[in-house]
This record gives C-alpha cells, structure tokens and sequence, in this order.
C-alpha cells in the first residue's frame, strides 16, 4: 500500500538514530535570515528519508524538538495536515502549530499566495514589529507567536482550525531546522503523543503512542527542555500569554513593548463550541491512564524535607488502606480485589515515599491501624527501568501484616528546570508500570517555567488537593 494514501493502514514504524554533531546552522546568527545545510550531507540520510516522505506522503512523521517530540506534516498539505489528527486521534478543532526553519521562510508564509494588485512591497517587513524583540531574544528557542494569516493563505485550512491567526515557532534543534529546510516548505507540528496523553521526550515514548500508525521516527535523543513552548499573543492590547511554556512571562515582560504581557489561559481545560486560540487550550491533555491525584504546593522555607509536609499523605494512606480492605469508595481503588499499584512523584517537600510507607495493617487487629517507619522486616525493595525510580513493596515475611499496595516512586529532584525535564517521562513510566493512581507533588508556580509545570499537571489531574 503506498504511503499517500489515507485510508486505514497499520505500518511497521521504523525508528531511525541521527547523529546530531553535524546537521547544519544560521548563514547569520544575529538576522536568522537563513538556515543553511552542512557540505557534507552524507550524515543527513535520515533527514532525507523523512523529508521525502513529508514531501509526498500523508502519514506525518515523528521528530525531535528541544522541547518535546513534534509530529510533522507539510503545513501546505490538506490531506497532510488530516494525517495528524487521525495519527494523534486529535480535536479537528484545535490549532497546530507550524515550524519554521528561517525568517526568510516565515516571511514568505506572512505574504498572501495570491496578489490581485501588483507584486509585494518589499519595503515593508510583513513580520509584526511587536514580535521582533521576543524573536531577538527567544528564538531559536521555546517560544510560539501568534501571527495574522493572509488571504488567500500558503497554510492548509486544517492548520488554523478555522481562525484568522497561525501560530509559528522557530526550534533550538538543529536536527528539526535542518528536516524542515530539507523539506522545503513550514512543518505541522503537535507533540508526537496519543491525544490527551503525557507529551513525548524521547523516541521510545513516540513508538509506544504511535506505533503502527507513522511510518518513521528520528530519534535525535531525550528533549532538553521537556515541556513545550510558550504561546503568545502580541496582536491585541494588551498582549497575553495562551500557554506556558519553555519562556516564562517574567522573561517575556523585560522585552520591549511586553511589559504589561497578562495570563490568558486557565490551568484547567475550556469547555465550549469556540475552537481555541491555542493548543493545549480546550481539551484534557498531559493524562496518563492511572488517576493522578495533584497535591499543590505550600509557601515553605528551604528545602528539605518535612514530615509535616506528607501529613495529608498519610491521611491519603489511610483511605488506601480502606478502600483495600473496607471497600471504602475512594478513587476507585475498592473496586480492585487486589494489592494496588501506587505511583508517586516526588519534587522538594515529600518525605521518601510521600510517607505513605508509615501505614500498615496488623490482621491480628484487622480495625486496627498501626503507623510504623519503615521496616526491612516488613518491607521489600527492587529496582526498575529508571534510574531515578525505586520499588517498595509488602512482602509476607510476617504473617500478621498482608499486602495493601505496591509503591513506585519517581524522584524528580529540587530544581525546576529538572522537574520540567522528567516530569511527561515519569507519568509515563509509571502508566508502563500500570500503577492504579499517581500522587503528585506540586510545586510553587512562580517564575520560570513552574508555571508551565503546574499548568500541565492541573490538566492531567483527576483530583487536586491544597495543601494547607
């Protein structure tokens, strides 16, 4: 079966390694007028393999940004761009948007295809002069601009979902600079994930979502930043943050003519018939299968650890410990008539497994609670796939104590920029180890890219406590 065709087909997704050392750069770094392409292409046959097939397929193909891993699609392309949303089983009604390679290449884009009167005034810079700060400072980096789209547009109709704006973003990674000016005309680009799940930062993730239903993956190694890029707004007054991203809105208000930037997005997905103005808008998203239960951070001091802090935890423990044996409602957990598989994600606060190790149920006593530390007689311990992670787990040494629940726990460390790295990795390798519910440890939302954080893991809350 070809390709470029559309209808249903299964593919043997091939996964093809990039070496990343030698993939091209800017003719100027200062203008990013234009993206050139090492001598020596000998390097880039995964990027042509992957270009051809962006040029003539409509199956989308899956690649690295800096941020998370994008599924690409000639924006051009009518039926490339529907390749996407049946790949990601995405809203048609929510936007996409496109990469770049160059400022020559987004120019031409800001241009309308056809001109009734006349050729274009080259005199006038088509690019808005409120955007030329932030493209000065942000780009190539984690940063997406609203742009007005014109008539008749060079982008596909599917790439706007229907308003009169595009979104567009020029990456920090060589690799997809390079893919798109091989291509030769702007990518499509959304993560590269089943829609609602957690966004992909490596390869491996895109291969689990989408295997099957794309063709190729360049795997050019794990993201940097690990959340996507900020979406602005400069076209209304005053201009607005949609989403949070790699670029904080502190950074963003010292450009000029964005001082009095404003949040305009919510923390928990729209509901309506409006399609939004962004992605990541409207619809859940950032999910994994397991229930994350989102405990949000409290003002504190330092930095180390406090049993004060997993007060609520323990709390949380007891109705695990209920729901196991009482079959209390809570969470849906007393409809399993097994041990549970319980995730954690720990950042600054919580004690070593959220404190829920200190609840154990003596069968002597079965309406007994005892709350013990953590005891090798009682407890076991086995390493998984992750460096970062850690099994406890109930074993049987003593015949008054049963199984209540497994413990999987995700250290994502102190600093923000490590929490934004690991955190889509860590949902999802505990989704692989089929925990039942996740617990996860907020963190302040204040400056850098807390924000973005934070506003991911609302969405892909079933329940958010606040902590008091």
């Amino acid at each position: 079966m070809g390709s470029n065709q559309t209808k249903e087909a299964s593919f043997d997704t091939q996964v093809l390694p990039v070496d990343t050392t030698k993939l091209g750069k800017f003719v100027d770094r200062e203008t990013l007028e234009q993206w050139e392409l090492p001598e020596d292409t000998s390097q880039l046959e995964p990027l042509h393999k992957a270009a051809k097939l962006l040029k003539s397929s409509n199956i989308p193909v899956g690649f690295p940004t800096e941020t998370v891993y994008g599924l690409g699609a000639d924006a051009t392309r009518s039926d490339a761009v529907k390749g996407i949303y049946k790949a990601k089983g995405r809203p048609s009604d929510n936007p996409l948007i496109i990469h770049i390679c160059d400022l020559t290449m987004l120019r031409s884009l800001l241009t309308p295809a056809k001109l009734e009167n006349g050729d274009i005034d080259t005199s006038i810079d088509p690019i808005p002069e409120i955007y030329k700060p932030l493209i000065k400072r942000f780009w190539p980096g984690p940063l997406t601009i609203l742009l007005p789209n014109p008539t008749p547009s060079k982008l596909a109709p599917e790439v706007t979902a229907g308003l009169p704006s595009f979104g567009a973003r020029m990456t920090d990674s060589p690799l997809a600079l390079s893919l798109i000016k091989l291509t030769g005309v702007p990518i499509a680009a959304p993560s590269a994930n089943a829609s609602t799940k957690p966004s992909p930062t490596q390869a491996t993730h895109v291969l689990h979502d989408l295997n099957g239903k794309i063709e190729l993956i360049l795997d050019g190694g794990a993201c940097q930043v690990g959340v996507e890029s900020t979406v602005v707004d400069g076209t209304c007054s005053p201009p607005v943050v949609l989403r949070p991203g790699g670029v904080s809105i502190d950074e963003i208000r010292e450009c000029q003519g964005w001082k009095n930037v404003t949040k305009g997005y919510k923390d928990q997905s729209q509901i309506g018939d409006a399609a939004p103005r962004a992605p990541g808008m409207k619809y859940k998203h950032y999910s994994p299968k397991a229930k994350v239960v989102l405990f949000e951070a409290i003002p504190t001091k330092g930095s180390q650890p406090d049993l004060k802090k997993t007060t609520m935890m323990l709390g949380e423990g007891l109705k695990i410990h209920n729901a196991r044996f009482h079959k209390e409602p809570h969470l849906g957990l007393e409809l399993l008539d097994r041990p549970f598989r319980i995730g954690i994600v720990r950042t600054r606060h919580w004690q070593q497994w959220a404190g829920l190790n200190y609840v154990v149920r003596d069968t002597a006593s079965p309406d007994l609670i005892k709350i013990h530390p953590q005891q090798d007689s009682i407890w076991g311990h086995a390493k998984i796939s992750s460096t970062l992670s850690h099994r406890y787990v109930f074993t049987k040494k003593s015949p008054t104590f049963e199984v209540t629940a497994e413990l999987i726990e995700i250290s994502l460390g102190t600093e923000t920029k490590d929490i934004a790295h690991g955190l889509f990795s860590a949902l999802r390798d505990l989704d692989q180890e089929n925990a039942d519910v996740i617990y996860v440890e907020g963190i302040e939302d204040e400056g850098d890219i807390a924000a973005a954080v934070m506003n991911r893991l609302r969405k892909a809350a079933s329940v958010i406590v606040k902590e008091r």
